[in-house]
């Protein structure tokens, strides 16, 4: 099924902008980056905005997944999708050693075993309520006796955690079941992905979303932090893919509107 299609908001004159090539060399980064011989990237199906699944052949299809073969490509090596249902289980694969290279919503708490580049999109969290809710505004959500129900690991759950005082959180097994564990269990709130829950939101007749955004989340690449190297290359990678119109390009041929090019750090 294709994916609700949202405002895809570029930088003036991206597309025209250059930048230097990497300056890290790419046998340093590949000798990093790829200890295998293969470049194993991790894909996070839980954002549908970076990544799906092919309707047809059920192959991963997306930005995220075009630029994990772009660095493939100039790293001169294989690459391995490696496939998650959702952020926290990408996490929990840096333990198991699954990954070389990820894609996360920047967080402190990540933070702590990942390096991660600049940001390469930013998206919007929001807030969805049913329509006869007393619930009016964002600032409404934080009270007694409201649930709140989030992806669990997503960066919603790691950033509600620490904002919420009142409310309860209800954790669902992925990002996209949010909606789906709300409406089930009757709980108050779903958040997540604004575009996620405008899509939800027309499967559920009586449902609305609330005005404006709960958080603003900077999607990054990453890898483990003990690659410095690597950890260094991507963080240029990135910036050339923003400012060559890669990103948006990407996001232009897989029907995705709504994600914000972030603004370049060097």
């Amino acid at each position: 099924m294709r994916f609700v299609r949202i405002l895809l908001i570029t930088i003036a004159g991206l597309g025209g902008c250059a930048i230097a090539p990497t300056s890290t060399p790419v046998s340093s980064a590949r000798d990093d980056l790829v200890p295998s011989g293969t470049l194993r990237v991790a894909i996070n199906f839980g954002n549908p905005i970076l990544a799906t699944r092919n309707a047809v052949s059920g192959e991963p299809q997306g930005l995220s997944v075009d630029l994990a073969r772009e660095l493939a490509r100039r790293l001169g090596v294989p690459v391995d999708l490696v496939t998650y249902a959702a952020a926290g289980k990408v996490v929990a694969g840096i333990k198991g050693k699954e990954w070389d290279v990820a894609f996360f919503a920047i967080d402190p708490e990540r933070a702590v075993d990942i390096a991660f580049t600049g940001p390469y999109v930013v998206i919007e969290g929001a807030y969805l309520v049913r329509q006869d809710s007393p619930i009016r505004n964002n600032d409404d959500v934080d009270r007694e006796g409201v649930r709140v129900v989030v992806g669990k690991g997503s960066a919603y759950d790691l950033y509600l955690s620490r904002q919420i005082k009142r409310a309860r959180i209800v954790r669902a097994p992925t990002s996209p079941a949010v909606t789906d564990m709300m409406v089930a269990q009757s709980l108050e709130v779903a958040a997540g992905v604004k575009q996620q829950l405008e899509a939800d939101a027309k499967r559920y007749p009586g449902l609305r979303l609330l005005d404006g955004r709960f958080m603003v989340i900077n999607q990054a690449m990453a890898t483990p932090k003990d690659r410095p190297r690597g950890s260094r290359y991507l963080t240029e990678f990135v910036e050339e893919m923003k400012a060559s119109g890669f990103v948006a390009n990407s996001l232009t041929r897989h029907g995705i509107e709504g994600a914000s090019i972030a603004p370049g750090t060097r």
